[in-house]
C-alpha cells in the first residue's frame, strides 16, 4: 500500500531529480536547498522552488498519518491536547476527512482540494475499513443487521461488509487501556462503511447490541496502513496518489 516510508520521504526531492535538479527538503522548516540556491514557498498544491537553475514547482506531497489514540485531528492547538502538529512536518496540508481524538488509524492529509474532495465527500464513495472492538461477542445475526443496515437518528446506515476478525497482528495496546468488564468478553469486527457521518460507526455497532471499546481506520479506498506504526507518517507524490486512485478497484 503506497510507498515505504524511505522511499517516500524524498518524494519532492524525486519531483527535482527528475528535472535534473539535486534539492534536499528540510521538513522543520519547510524548505528545499537546491544546487545552492535558497527557499521553498507552499501554495495550493504546489511547492514553488528558487535555485540557481531557475524557478520550479513541485507537489506538495499526500501524507498518510496513522494516528494514535487522544491526538485531535487538526493543527490548531486546544489547550494541552495534542494535535497533528505534534506528528506531521507539513504545514498548508489538511486531513481529506476526520477521526475522531478517540478513535486511531489513517488520516489523509493533503493540500490539493480536488484531491480532498474525492476522497472525502460523500459522493465519492470511497470505502474506509475498520478494525473495531465491541462489548460481547457478535453473533450471525447481529453481523447481518449491520449489513442489511440500521436506523440512526440522522437516517439509515449500511455497512459494506462486517465480519468477526481475530485481534489485529501488530496492534498495541492502547494508552490508555480500553474500559473492559471481567464478566463481559470482548470481540473484534471488520467494518466497512463508505460514508464519513459522526461517530457512525460506534452508533451503528450500539444498534446491533455490541459497544465500541476501540476503533481503528485501518484503510481508506487505495491507501491503508500497511506497516505504519501509531504516530508514524508516510508520504506519496500527488501524482502517485492522483494515479493510485484512477487505477484502483474494490
Amino acid at each position: 500500500p503506497g510507498e515505504s516510508s524511505d522511499e517516500a520521504k524524498g518524494s519532492v526531492a524525486e519531483n527535482l531529480a527528475e528535472r535534473g535538479i539535486d534539492g534536499t527538503r528540510d521538513q522543520r522548516q519547510g524548505t528545499m536547498g537546491v544546487g545552492g540556491g535558497a527557499g521553498v514557498v507552499h501554495g495550493g498544491s504546489l511547492c514553488s522552488v528558487r535555485g540557481t537553475g531557475g524557478n520550479y514547482t513541485v507537489p506538495v506531497p499526500l501524507v498518510l498519518f496513522n494516528k494514535p489514540y487522544g491526538v485531535l485531528s487538526q493543527f490548531s492547538t486546544s489547550g494541552n491536547r495534542p494535535t497533528l502538529k505534534d506528528y506531521v512536518a507539513e504545514r498548508g496540508v489538511y486531513p481529506a476527512g476526520r477521526l475522531d481524538a478517540d478513535s486511531e488509524g489513517l488520516l489523509l492529509l493533503t493540500d490539493d482540494g480536488k484531491l480532498q474532495a474525492r476522497i472525502s465527500q460523500p459522493v465519492a464513495k470511497l470505502p474506509k475499513r475498520y478494525w473495531v472492538q465491541v462489548e460481547g461477542l457478535a453473533s450471525l445475526e447481529q453481523l447481518e443487521r449491520l449489513k442489511q443496515g440500521v436506523t440512526l437518528k440522522d437516517g439509515p446506515a449500511v455497512a459494506l461488509g462486517a465480519e468477526s476478525i481475530q485481534e489485529p497482528k501488530d496492534l498495541l495496546t492502547r494508552d490508555p487501556p480500553i474500559r473492559e468488564r471481567q464478566s463481559i468478553p470482548t470481540s473484534w469486527l471488520d467494518v466497512t462503511i463508505d460514508e464519513g457521518r459522526n461517530r457512525q460507526v460506534r452508533r451503528m455497532t450500539a444498534a446491533v447490541g455490541l459497544p465500541t471499546l476501540r476503533l481503528v481506520r485501518h484503510s481508506v479506498g487505495p491507501w491503508s496502513l500497511g506497516d505504519m506504526k501509531s504516530g508514524q507518517t508516510r508520504r506519496m507524490t500527488n501524482m502517485k496518489a492522483w494515479r493510485r486512485l484512477e487505477t484502483w478497484s474494490v
